[in-house]
């Protein structure tokens, strides 16, 4: 647990900050050979991670296995040894010439690929959505109406079948009321009526000319 802890730390100071600060260094000086030296390290670096990724899942428990781990870190970083140049320069840069043609294809299929795919996910996931969108939405309606249709008639249901239904024209409340009332009133009422018009036609009748 100590030796992977140290490790750790190891790979963290010497392998990933100290080595991008010198990058920066090397960028803002503008200095090509430190450029190019930095440039291959970062490419050495990441395969040795790649490649830790697995040793580290089924090789950890071998003996003085992070110890190694640790001196591989600073014999790449040291400006003594020069680790990172050397596997560049020997290894590395020609495996990649010769496989330069076959690796861009790969990866230019790769990219085809993820947009394809991207693209035909995309339109599942619209069709999905559209798809729950208009049975939410139908489902709703649904509720809705049977909720409508359940007032409805549950109000039919509380009116009475014998009370009357009338229906009050505001133009002739005074006519609609008589016919409410009993007969006596109603004459009552009729006889006012005729009074008051008759009334009126003999005072229309004293104008002069008439």
């Amino acid at each position: 647990m100590v030796s992977w802890i140290i490790c750790r730390v190891v790979v963290l100071v010497f392998g990933m900050l100290y080595p991008a600060y010198a990058s920066y260094k090397a960028v803002k000086t503008k200095n090509i050979r430190e450029y190019v030296r930095w440039m291959m390290y970062w490419i050495v670096f990441a395969l040795f991670m790649a490649t830790e990724t697995l040793t580290d899942t089924f090789v950890s428990w071998f003996p003085f296995y992070y110890e190694i781990k640790m001196a591989f870190v600073v014999w790449l970083l040291s400006p003594y040894t020069k680790g990172a140049s050397l596997l560049y320069r020997k290894f590395v840069h020609p495996t990649l010439s010769h496989r330069e043609k076959e690796i861009d294809l790969y990866i230019a299929q790769a990219k085809e690929r993820g947009y394809e795919t991207m693209v035909n996910f995309g339109k599942k996931s619209l069709n999905i959505a559209a798809t729950a969108a208009v049975q939410a939405a139908a489902k709703s309606q649904g509720a809705l109406a049977g909720r409508l249709r359940s007032f409805s008639m549950q109000d039919l249901r509380a009116i009475p079948d014998d009370a009357p239904v009338h229906y009050e024209d505001p133009l002739y409340l005074e006519e609609q009321e008589m016919r409410r009332r009993p007969i006596g009133e109603r004459r009552e009422r009729g006889g006012e009526r005729t009074k008051f018009w008759g009334s009126r036609v003999c005072k229309i009748s004293n104008f002069p000319g008439h």
